[in-house]
C-alpha cells in the first residue's frame, strides 16, 4: 500500500509524540464513517462495527452517530459494546460459547450466531431473547491468505450445505458468512452467489443476512454503487434485513504508529533498530504479512534500509524501504494505516512497552487516551 499524504502540521504534530505511540486520526475516521453512513441510508444495510479490529471506545460515541452497532467475537467484546454503545446493535459470533457466557449474551445481544450444530443444540434453549442464527461455509475461496480463509481444506468456520437439514429449526433466523479479507466488491458478489447457488432455498424462512466483514468499502476503487445494488436485491428478492461488519473498511487510512530510530547496524542492508516492534505491536505484519505504509518513502530508490525491533526476535521485521533522506539514530518514523488489527493485538512480549494511545483532532490538537506502564506487564503475569 502507498503512504498517503499527511499535512506538515501533522507530521510535526506526531513527530512531538513520545513513542512508541498510536495516533487515531477522527477526521479520517469520520469520512470513512459519512461514507459508511451514506451506503446504510441508500441499501437499507445496517453496518457494525467488527470490534476484533478496532476496539478503542473512546471513538465509540463519534462510531455510534453514523453506524448501527457492533459485532462481538466473545463475551469480553459484547459486554464493552453494551457498556459503551447502549441502545445500538450488538451481535456476537464465536466458534464455541461456554454455558455461563450464552446466559449472559442473551441478555445484552439482539443477535446470537452458531458455528454449528452441536453449538446451537446445546444453547439455544437458554436464548430467551436474540435472535438466533447459524454461520454458514460457502465453501468458496477468493483469497490467497491461508490464515485468513475460512473456505480453506479442513476449516472450522461454518456449516456446509451438506450438513444441513432439510428444514431449519424454528429458532433459526438468520445466516451469516464471512469468507473475505480485505477485498472488494467483486469478491462479494462471486461469494454471494455461491452462497445463493447453495443455501438460498432457506432464504424466504430467515429474517435476517449477515455478510460478514472483510470489505474494503472505503478504499479509494471499492465498487461502492456495486454493493448498493447487491444489497437491494437481496431485500428485494427475500425480504431480508441485511447486516454487514467491517473493521478494517471502518478504521482504513484512519491511525499511525510513530517510533524512534535507537540504532543502525549493518548486515549486507542497513538496518533501523526502532523502539517500535512488529511482533508486539502490530503482528498482522508478520502473520498476513503485509508492508505498511510509511510517510516519506519511495516505491524505489533513495535511502535503503530494513526496519526492525528492540525485541530479540530475528525475524520482527517490518520490512525494507526506500527513503526520501538519509535515516539516523532519534530520527522518527511514522508508520500509516495503524489503527486496524493493532491495538487490539498488541502484546508485552520481552517485557516491550505498549503504545500510548493519543487522539489526533480535526484541529491538530492531540488528546492521550491511554498511557500503559510497568504495572500493565506485570498485572497479566502474576
Amino acid at each position: 500500500m502507498k503512504p498517503h499524504f499527511i499535512s506538515t502540521d501533522i507530521i510535526e504534530v506526531l513527530k512531538s509524540l513520545p513513542t512508541p505511540s498510536f495516533v487515531i486520526d477522527e477526521g479520517r475516521l469520520l469520512s470513512n464513517l459519512k461514507t459508511l453512513n451514506n451506503i446504510e441510508k441508500l441499501s437499507d444495510v445496517k453496518i457494525l462495527l467488527a470490534q476484533k479490529c478496532f476496539s478503542t471506545f473512546r471513538l465509540y460515541p463519534l462510531i455510534a452517530k453514523y453506524l448501527s452497532g457492533t459485532v462481538a467475537s466473545g463475551i469480553f467484546e459484547a459486554r464493552l459494546a453494551h457498556e459503551e454503545m447502549p441502545g445500538k446493535e450488538n451481535h456476537v459470533f464465536a466458534p464455541a460459547f461456554k454455558a455461563e457466557d450464552v446466559e449472559e449474551l442473551d441478555k445484552i445481544c439482539g443477535h446470537i450466531v452458531f458455528n454449528s450444530w452441536n453449538q446451537f443444540n446445546l444453547h439455544s434453549d437458554k436464548c430467551k431473547n436474540a435472535s438466533l442464527g447459524i454461520r454458514i461455509n460457502p465453501e468458496f475461496s477468493t483469497q490467497d491468505h491461508a490464515i485468513y480463509d475460512p473456505c480453506s481444506f479442513g476449516s472450522r468456520l461454518g456449516i456446509r450445505i451438506s450438513d444441513m437439514p432439510e428444514k431449519l429449526p424454528e429458532k433459526i433466523e438468520g445466516f451469516h458468512f464471512h469468507t473475505l479479507c480485505e477485498q472488494g466488491f467483486e469478491d462479494l458478489e462471486k461469494t454471494f452467489c455461491e452462497v445463493e447457488k447453495k443455501f438460498g432455498k432457506y432464504f424466504h424462512r430467515l429474517k435476517w443476512l449477515n455478510l460478514g466483514g472483510g470489505h474494503y468499502i472505503t478504499h479509494e476503487d471499492y465498487n461502492v454503487d456495486g454493493l448498493i445494488k447487491l444489497l437491494k436485491y437481496i431485500k428485494e428478492k427475500y425480504g431480508l434485513q441485511t447486516f454487514l461488519e467491517p473493521g478494517e473498511g471502518v478504521v482504513l487510512n484512519c491511525g499511525y504508529l510513530v517510533s524512534t530510530v535507537m540504532d543502525k547496524v549493518k548486515n549486507g542492508i542497513e538496518i533501523l533498530i526502532l523502539d517500535a516492534s512488529a511482533a508486539c505491536h502490530c503482528p498482522d505484519v508478520i502473520e498476513m504479512p503485509f508492508l505498511p505504509p510509511i510517510f516519506e518513502t519511495l516505491e524505489n530508490g533513495g535511502y535503503k534500509y530494513r526496519l526492525s525491533s528492540m525485541t530479540c526476535l530475528a525475524g520482527d521485521v517490518f520490512g525494507d524501504y526506500d527513503f526520501l533522506t538519509e535515516k539516523n539514530i532519534g530520527d522518527k518514523v511514522i508508520f500509516e494505516d495503524m489503527a486496524l488489527y493493532t491495538m487490539v493485538k498488541t502484546n508485552t512480549f520481552n517485557g516491550m512497552p505498549l503504545p500510548e494511545i493519543f487522539l489526533l483532532h480535526q484541529d491538530n490538537n492531540v488528546e492521550s487516551i491511554k498511557k500503559f506502564g510497568y504495572e500493565d506487564f506485570k498485572n497479566r503475569l502474576g
